[in-house]
C-alpha cells in the first residue's frame, strides 16, 4: 500500500501539472528567452510607454477606490438590514461574474458612446473605462465585504451597543478590524482584474486610454513587434503576480475555521439607515444593471438589423462558440477532477489552482505564439486555451466541497463492504454534484464570452460570437452598430441562462 499511494499521486499529477507546464510555464519561459536585447530600460525611457503603464496602474487603482467607497456601504446594507428583495439582490450580484466583458463594454457604449442613450460622445474620455471597471468589479468588492460582515460575532456587536456605541462606532471599532482582511483580498482581486483586463480596455479605452494589455495586442497584431511586446508582457506579469500573491495572503488571513453566529438583519428603523438603503440600491442599479438594460433597449430598437440572425455567418459563429465551449468544458472537467484529487494528496498543489487567474489571456496567448508557432492556428491549441481559462472555476469549487465532506460518510460505506470505487460513485460524487454544477456554469460562461485569446489564436473561419460582434462594431455605419447590439443582446441572454443555471446549482448546494 505505501508503494501504491505515491504511484497513484504521480499518475494524478501527470495531466493537470503537465497541462499547466505546457500551457503556462513553458510559454512564460519562452518569453524570458526571447531576444529583447535588454530593451526594458530603453522602453521605460519612452514617454508613450510610460504613459501606458502609468494609466494602466492609475485606472486600476482608481477603480479600487471607487469600489471600496461604494461597496462597503452596500455590503453593510445587505448584511445588516432586512428589506424586500434582499435575497434577490444577493443572487443578482453574481450576474456580472457570468457576463462577458464584451457585453459590459457594449452596455457602457450604449449609454455613453456615439449613440449613447444617456450622454452621447464620451467615447474619447477615461470615464468609460472606469465605469466599465466598476460594473465588473463592484460586485467582487461587495461580496467580499458582505462575507466579512458575516464574520463579526453578534455577541460582540450587542456588547458594543449595550455600552452605548452608535452604528458608526460599532463599524469602526468592532466590524472594521474583522473586515480588513476581506477588504484587502477583494481590493487585490479588483486591481488584478483591472490591470490585466483586455476586453473592456479594447472597447472603451480608445486610442489614448488603452491599457498595456491592448498595447501588447496592437504590437503583435499590427506591428509584428514581438520584442517590445515581450518586455511589456513581463511588466504585466510582475505586477499581476504581486497582486495575486497578496490576494492569496489576505484570503488565508480571512479564512476562519470557527463557526460564527452573525447578527441577523433587521428592518431599517432610522432615517439614516433608510437613506443608506435607498442610496445603496440606486448605486447598485446604476453601476450593475443600467448597462445591461441599455443593451436590451438599443437591441429592441434595432428594427431590420435583427435579420443578422438569419445570416449564415452568424449561425456559423454561434456554432463555433457552442462547439468550442463544449470541447473546452470536457477538457476542463477532466483537468479539474484530477487537480482536486491531487490537491487533496499534495497541499502545495492547491496554490496552483489560481495560477491561470494570475496570468492574463493576452500574456498566455502571446507566449503560446512564441513557443508553438506551428500550432498557433490549430483547433486543439485554441480549445486548450479555453480550458485553461475555465477549469480553475471548477477545480476551486470542487476542492472546497470535497474538503467539506464529512469523513464518516465514506467510512460508513467502507465499513459496509463498499469498495473505494463504489464509495466514490454512491457517496462522494452525489455530494459533490452541486458544487460541480456551480463550477461548470461559471466555466461555461468564461468560454462563451472568451475574447482575448480568440483574437490571437483563431482563424477567420473560427469566428465566434464575440469576435463577430467586435468586427461589426469596428465597421462604420449605423446598421453595423445595430447588428452588433443585436448580437450582444443574444450573447447577454446566453449569459443570463448560465446565471440561472448557476443560481439553481447554488440553491441545491445549500439544500444538500
Amino acid at each position: 500500500m505505501p508503494l501504491f499511494k505515491p504511484a497513484a499521486t504521480l499518475l494524478l499529477a501527470l495531466l493537470p501539472l503537465g497541462f499547466l507546464a505546457v500551457m503556462v510555464a513553458a510559454p512564460l519561459f519562452a518569453l524570458v528567452l526571447y531576444e529583447n536585447g535588454g530593451m526594458v530600460w530603453q522602453m521605460l525611457q519612452d514617454e508613450y510607454i510610460r504613459w501606458r503603464i502609468g494609466w494602466t496602474t492609475l485606472q486600476a487603482a482608481v477603480t479600487c477606490v471607487l469600489a471600496l467607497l461604494a461597496g462597503v456601504p452596500a455590503a453593510w446594507v445587505l448584511a445588516r438590514l432586512a428589506f424586500p428583495g434582499r435575497r434577490w439582490i444577493l443572487r443578482l450580484l453574481m450576474l456580472p461574474f457570468v457576463m462577458p466583458t464584451l457585453v459590459a463594454g457594449m452596455g457602457v457604449l450604449a449609454l455613453f458612446g456615439p449613440h449613447g442613450l444617456l450622454w452621447a460622445g464620451w467615447e474619447d474620455t477615461p470615464y468609460l473605462l472606469l465605469y466599465g471597471n466598476v460594473f465588473f468589479n463592484l460586485p467582487v468588492l461587495v461580496r467580499a465585504a458582505y462575507q466579512g460582515f458575516l464574520q463579526v460575532p453578534a455577541a460582540r456587536l450587542h456588547t458594543a451597543q449595550t455600552l452605548g456605541a452608535n452604528a458608526w462606532q460599532c463599524f469602526w471599532h468592532v466590524e472594521r478590524p474583522v473586515l480588513q482582511p476581506w477588504l484587502a483580498g477583494g481590493v487585490c482581486l479588483v486591481f488584478l482584474y483591472c490591470f490585466s483586463g483586455f476586453g473592456l480596455a479594447l472597447l472603451l479605452g480608445g486610442s489614448r486610454y488603452a491599457t498595456v494589455e491592448v498595447e501588447i495586442y496592437q504590437l503583435i497584431a499590427y506591428e509584428l513587434d514581438m520584442a517590445q511586446a515581450s518586455v511589456l508582457v513581463w511588466l504585466v506579469l510582475a505586477i499581476t503576480a504581486l497582486a495575486g500573491v497578496l490576494y492569496a495572503h489576505w484570503s488565508r488571513r480571512a479564512a476562519s475555521g470557527r463557526t460564527i453566529r452573525p447578527l441577523p438583519p433587521e428592518p431599517p428603523r432610522t432615517f439614516a439607515a433608510r437613506a443608506l438603503l435607498a442610496g445603496s440600491l440606486l448605486l447598485l442599479a446604476a453601476c450593475c444593471a443600467l448597462p445591461l438594460l441599455a443593451v436590451l433597449w438599443q437591441a429592441a430598437q434595432a428594427g431590420d438589423s435583427w435579420a443578422v440572425w438569419r445570416e449564415a455567418e452568424t449561425l456559423h459563429a454561434v456554432w463555433n462558440t457552442l462547439r468550442f465551449t463544449f470541447w473546452a468544458m470536457l477538457l476542463a472537467l477532466l483537468l479539474s477532477v484530477l487537480h482536486a484529487a491531487l490537491a487533496r494528496r499534495a497541499a502545495w498543489v492547491r496554490a496552483l489552482t489560481f495560477l491561470p487567474f494570475m496570468v492574463s489571456p493576452v500574456c498566455v496567448a502571446f507566449g503560446l505564439l512564441l513557443l508553438y508557432p506551428e500550432w498557433t492556428a490549430s483547433l486543439p491549441l485554441l480549445v486548450s486555451t479555453y480550458a485553461l481559462l475555465a477549469y480553475p472555476f471548477i477545480a476551486k469549487d470542487l476542492l472546497a466541497a470535497w474538503d467539506a465532506l464529512p469523513a464518516n460518510y465514506a467510512a460508513a460505506a467502507r465499513s459496509l463492504g463498499a469498495t473505494p470505487f463504489q464509495t466514490a460513485l454512491t457517496v462522494t460524487v452525489p455530494l459533490l454534484l452541486p458544487a460541480l454544477r456551480r463550477g461548470l456554469t461559471l466555466a461555461a460562461a468564461t468560454c462563451v464570452g472568451e475574447f482575448a485569446a480568440t483574437l490571437f489564436l483563431s482563424r477567420p473561419e473560427w469566428q465566434t460570437l464575440t469576435t463577430l460582434i467586435y468586427r461589426y462594431l469596428g465597421t462604420a455605419g449605423a446598421e453595423n452598430h445595430d447588428s452588433a447590439m443585436v448580437l450582444t443582446a443574444v450573447l447577454m441572454l446566453l449569459a443570463l441562462l448560465v446565471f440561472l443555471l448557476l443560481d439553481a446549482a447554488e440553491k441545491q448546494e445549500k439544500a444538500v
